[in-house]
């Protein structure tokens, strides 16, 4: 940042470190020693998609990267608001045969390949959803732009309320494992995101 920028108050914005993603099989464990949330097994990753064949190769290359890579399903949908959600659905987590570094590598490749073909501005965030036993859900949601996670805890039945006590419950617990958003204001509610329903 130059001595102007600073002077007129503007900052750089935070790099996204698409690597924190590594850190989620970590902070599972810790949410399911503490909370009893597991993982659900699947995830994904949000972005605005541009029109253009340009975007459209992008996408592509990273479904045909995907589909070599992985034997986890793969699709893309839309949702409500016109982002785009890439979906990857592993199997249901198994603390034994569960590969939850395997979808954070997935994830990881999502965002890299797009970022690397110059769609990183598109990206908004990558999600990976936990559930337990009593039906509650969480979404540990990492947003590109500000390279922090943030928890989103919708409460079941339909109705778009928060569970505004585990969503700090899993800010306490993840505190020294992942980097927490530390706005609330930033903990965007993103209703109807795959796997929270």
């Amino acid at each position: 940042m130059g001595f102007l920028d600073s002077i007129l108050g503007r900052s750089k914005p935070k790099q996204a470190d698409l690597d924190a993603l590594f850190q989620v099989p970590s902070a599972a464990m810790t949410l399911q020693a503490s909370l009893g949330l597991v993982p659900t097994g699947d995830g994904s990753v949000c972005y605005r998609a541009a029109a253009g064949p340009a975007f459209a190769d992008a996408q592509t290359d990273v479904l045909d990267l995907l589909a070599a890579a992985t034997e986890a399903g793969v699709r893309v949908t839309t949702d409500g608001f016109g982002f785009t959600w890439l979906e990857v659905d592993h199997p249901p987590y198994d603390a034994e045969a569960g590969d939850l570094g395997g979808l954070c590598t997935d994830l990881h490749a999502v965002n890299t390949t797009l970022e690397g073909a110059g769609f990183g501005p598109a990206l908004l965030c990558s999600l990976v959803p936990f559930a337990d036993s009593s039906g509650r859900r969480l979404g540990l949601v990492y947003l590109y732009k500000q390279g922090t996670f943030y928890p989103f805890a919708p409460v079941p039945g339909g109705e778009q309320r928060r569970d505004d006590l585990l969503e700090i419950q899993v800010r306490d617990a993840l505190s020294n494992e992942l980097p927490v958003e530390q706005d609330p204001a930033r903990w965007l509610a993103i209703w109807g995101a795959p796997g929270l329903g």
